[in-house]
């Protein structure tokens, strides 16, 4: 699905910039252990994109990644640190976009919780969206 205009989004310190042509898929809230090393949080918030609407605009030179897991890569810029999506080598047509780098305005919402059987045990999920030991169903 296409936008009239791209949505746009960074790094922390400006050096890597994106557009995206056409909304993410649903948001979730990922509470996997790796997800909470990278992201320094509780849970990691993200969303899938077609690969082929996902374009650098300024700073490819400085987009590092590190294979996390066999054929899973995490991108962030090498400057500040800030994770801007993920990828695996099966599924080259599809990056899970770190929603917090997008620029506002932006409103789409979280639609459910995924890997809360690893959730950190010093944080409490107290809203109504659903909760998935594992990934969401149907991924």
């Amino acid at each position: 699905m296409a936008c009239d205009a791209p949505l746009r989004g960074g790094c922390l310190c400006g050096a890597v910039r994106y557009e995206l042509d056409g909304p993410p898929g649903p948001i979730v809230l990922c509470h996997c252990g790796q997800c909470r090393k990278a992201q320094g949080s509780a849970f990691a918030v993200v969303a899938p994109v077609p690969a082929a609407h996902f374009r650098l605009v300024a700073g490819a030179e400085r987009l590092r990644s590190h294979e996390s897991s066999p054929g899973k890569w995490r991108s962030f810029c090498g400057d500040c640190g800030s994770p801007i999506h993920s990828r695996r080598d099966a599924h080259p047509e599809l990056l899970r976009l770190r929603i917090g780098s997008l620029d506002p305005p932006f409103d789409q919402r979280p639609s459910a919780h995924i890997h809360v059987a690893s959730k950190a045990p010093w944080w409490q999920i107290d809203d109504t969206l659903p909760q998935h030991p594992g990934v969401e169903p149907g991924r």
